[in-house]
């Protein structure tokens, strides 16, 4: 076979991320042995938590080591194998990484059936963004019918699916999105009762006219001000589920003025990561899949071609330059 590209971390980001911490390379195709098998990757996943990774800072995992293949989600096919559960032309979805093509032992590598949902939808929809989107909702939040939600990042790849996840309980879903475009988008596609323009200036008196009747439930991706904003609004007992913290992945301070209502509205908050209940995602897959193929639960794709194209994309999602799920297809 001829080699293939990958790209590596090059060196740790001071600050936003550039092109110049990553490295492109060449690298031969490896022999198989008894129990090996080689993917092509047909889309790469990009997701904010990379940020985190990229820096030596203490976190949840391991910090992502230098000059090694950079870490994300891959769908793709078996091109060769010499293991006995995984046959040429699988379509499989694990965690290759930043690269055209993966050695793999079959750990953390699943086969996936693309008849009724699409090879792509497996790193969006009915993969790690989804799963975290039901999780939240569905283990966290906990809303009864008639109660109001409130998603920051309402139009990427985790947000979209809270809120429509949130419309099929009955839940009056309010969106925060950056730009009157994705905010059409929440409204109009998604079916998002309301969505709110941060970017327009009026953050507050925004969201408290989208949620006259306050707020019950919060899945938070961002953090900063626009956090702030919710919490000013939430009821008593409210609940926050804690995905992640785009206004902070550079390291910037993130201060949180609406703190008093953590106490005065008796807030339960619970941050979490979604591989750490891994125990779940056989349910909240199967319920996905099922969503996706029946048309019930809309996703879109940003998609940049080619790997090298990677890192500029990477700079832009976190930068919310994406719409809906950014990918980068590889095939």
């Amino acid at each position: 076979m001829t080699p293939y590209q990958r790209l590596v971390l090059a060196s740790r980001p001071r600050g936003e991320p550039t092109a110049d911490n990553f490295r492109l390379e060449t690298v031969e195709v490896p022999a198989l042995q008894d129990g090996q098998l080689l993917v092509r990757n047909h889309y790469l996943s990009l997701d904010p938590y990379m940020r985190g990774r990229m820096s030596e800072s203490k976190s949840y995992a391991a910090s992502q080591a230098l000059d090694e293949t950079m870490i994300g989600g891959t769908a793709g096919e078996v091109v060769a194998s010499r293991h006995p559960d995984f046959a040429v032309g699988d379509a499989v979805v694990g965690n290759g990484g930043w690269t055209e093509m993966t050695l793999s032992d079959g750990t953390g590598l699943r086969k996936v059936d693309t008849s009724r949902i699409p090879l792509s939808a497996y790193l969006g929809a009915v993969g790690m963004p989804g799963m975290t989107a039901w999780y939240g909702l569905n283990r966290i939040l906990e809303l009864k019918a008639g109660q109001t939600l409130c998603v920051s990042a309402a139009s990427g790849a985790v947000g979209s699916a809270v809120g429509q996840l949130a419309k099929l309980q009955g839940v009056r879903a309010v969106g925060i999105a950056g730009g009157p475009e994705k905010c059409a988008y929440v409204v109009d596609e998604l079916g998002f009762d309301a969505c709110v323009d941060y970017k327009a200036g009026n953050l507050f008196a925004d969201l408290k006219a989208a949620a006259p009747d306050g707020i019950d439930g919060i899945f938070e991706n961002v953090a900063g001000e626009v956090f702030d904003a919710a919490l000013a609004q939430t009821n008593a007992f409210a609940r926050v589920a804690l995905c992640g913290m785009i206004a902070g992945y550079n390291g910037e301070d993130i201060p949180l003025r609406s703190v008093r209502a953590l106490l005065k509205n008796r807030i339960t908050l619970r941050g979490f990561i979604v591989t750490e209940h891994l125990d779940c995602w056989p349910q909240g897959l199967a319920e996905l899949g099922t969503l996706v193929a029946d048309s019930k639960l809309k996703y879109r794709e940003s998609v940049a071609e080619g790997l090298p194209a990677a890192p500029e994309a990477f700079i832009g999602l976190l930068k919310g330059r994406n719409f809906g799920k950014q990918l980068v297809k590889l095939i």
